[in-house]
C-alpha cells in the first residue's frame, strides 16, 4: 500500500500528497484549500511570492471553523522570497500575518537568489530595462544562517530549500548547522533530476515534487509510457504521475481549484516494479537523448546554476 506520510529528519510526518497553490486564480484559492482539507488533505503548500497567502489562510480558517480539521493536523508550508533573502524573519512574519497563523510547519528558501530589498516592487523589482533587479553577489549560505535562527522562535517548525542543485546544496552543507529537511524541486518523468534526488536521499533531505504533470495543461498526461502504465493499472494518467512520486519516496504537490480534481488527486495507487521500470526507462531514454524537459525557468537563469529559458518559452508568474 502506498504510504500516506513520510517521516522527515525532524521526526515530523509529512503527507505524501499536498495541495499546491501556485498559479491558482485569485478568488478561487480559499475555497480550494477549504475543500481540500474537508476531503482529507493535510498538506497545504504556499509561498509569499504567489500573492495569495491571505486566501490560503482564509481557506485554512474556514476548514478549522467548520470542524473539518484541527490546526495541529495541518502541515502548512510557505517560502521565503528573494527580496527578503537578507531579512529572513521579516519575510516569515509577513507570511504568518497573511496566513493568519502563529507558525508554519515548514519554511523554505524559495531560490538561492537575492533580489533588491529596496527595489521598485516588493516581490518582483525590476531595472530600467525590464529585467529583474537581482543582487548578484548574494550569499545564499548567509540566508540559511538566518533560517537556522528561526527554529528557536517556534514560528517555523522546520526549514528547508527549494530549487537547489547539487552544487548549491554542497555549498550550503559546508556551512550549515542544520541540514535542510526538504528540497522542493520540479520533478516528473521527463525531468527526474536523479542526481539531485540521489544526493538528497544520501543526506537525509526529503524531496518534494512540484509540477508533477509537467506544466499547465499537463503535457505528460498524453505521454505514451504514462498512458501505458495507466492502462495497466486501470486508472488515469494523472493518477499515475502523482503515484510515481510517492512510489519513489517523494512528497508530491498537486495544484487544482476544481473540486473533482482536488479529490481525485488524493487517490494514489501502488505502482509495482514493472510500472516504475516503464517510467524509469522513459526518463533514462530522454536523458541519453538530451530531451529532458524543464517547464519552470527562472529569469535569473544560468548565472545561478539554473538553465536558461529556451527562446519562445513563456515565463510563468511566481518564480
Amino acid at each position: 500500500m502506498a504510504p500516506s506520510t513520510f517521516k522527515l529528519s525532524t521526526g515530523q510526518e509529512m503527507p505524501a500528497v499536498g495541495l499546491g497553490t501556485w498559479q491558482s486564480a485569485p478568488g478561487e484559492v480559499a475555497a480550494a484549500v477549504t475543500y481540500a482539507l474537508k476531503t482529507g488533505y493535510k498538506l497545504i503548500d504556499a509561498a509569499y511570492c504567489y500573492g495569495n497567502e491571505d486566501e490560503v489562510g482564509q481557506g485554512i480558517k474556514a476548514a478549522i471553523d467548520a470542524g473539518y480539521v484541527k490546526r495541529e493536523e495541518i502541515f502548512v508550508v510557505t517560502k521565503l522570497w528573494n527580496t527578503y533573502a537578507t531579512r529572513v524573519e521579516v519575510g516569515l512574519d509577513k507570511s504568518l500575518k497573511a496566513l493568519g497563523l502563529d507558525y508554519v510547519d515548514q519554511f523554505l528558501v524559495h531560490w538561492a537568489v537575492g533580489m533588491n530589498p529596496e527595489g521598485n516592487d516588493d516581490r518582483f523589482p525590476k531595472l530600467a530595462d525590464g529585467s529583474r533587479d537581482i543582487t548578484w553577489d548574494h550569499d545564499h549560505t548567509a540566508t540559511w544562517k538566518q533560517m537556522e535562527a528561526l527554529l528557536a522562535t517556534g514560528k517555523a517548525k522546520s526549514i528547508g530549500v527549494c530549487n537547489y542543485s547539487v552544487p548549491y546544496l554542497e555549498q550550503l552543507l559546508k556551512k550549515a548547522e542544520v541540514v535542510p529537511v526538504v528540497n522542493q524541486i520540479e520533478n516528473h518523468p521527463s525531468l527526474p533530476q536523479q542526481e539531485v534526488v540521489d544526493f538528497c536521499n544520501a543526506k537525509g533531505i526529503h524531496i518534494v515534487a512540484y509540477s508533477p504533470l509537467g506544466s499547465t495543461g499537463g503535457p505528460l498526461l498524453k505521454s505514451e509510457p504514462v498512458v501505458k502504465v495507466a492502462e495497466r493499472k486501470g486508472t488515469s494518467p494523472g493518477t499515475v504521475l502523482l503515484s510515481y512520486h510517492v512510489a519513489r519516496g517523494t512528497t508530491v504537490l498537486a495544484k487544482s481549484v476544481t473540486e473533482s480534481r482536488i479529490k481525485s488527486n488524493l487517490e494514489i495507487v501502488d505502482l509495482d516494479a514493472d510500472d516504475l521500470k516503464i517510467l524509469t526507462d522513459y526518463s533514462d531514454a530522454l536523458t541519453k537523448e538530451g530531451k529532458l524537459e524543464r517547464y519552470v525557468y527562472p529569469p535569473f537563469g544560468i548565472k545561478f546554476g539554473f538553465p536558461d529559458k529556451p527562446e519562445g518559452r513563456s515565463m510563468p508568474n511566481g518564480v
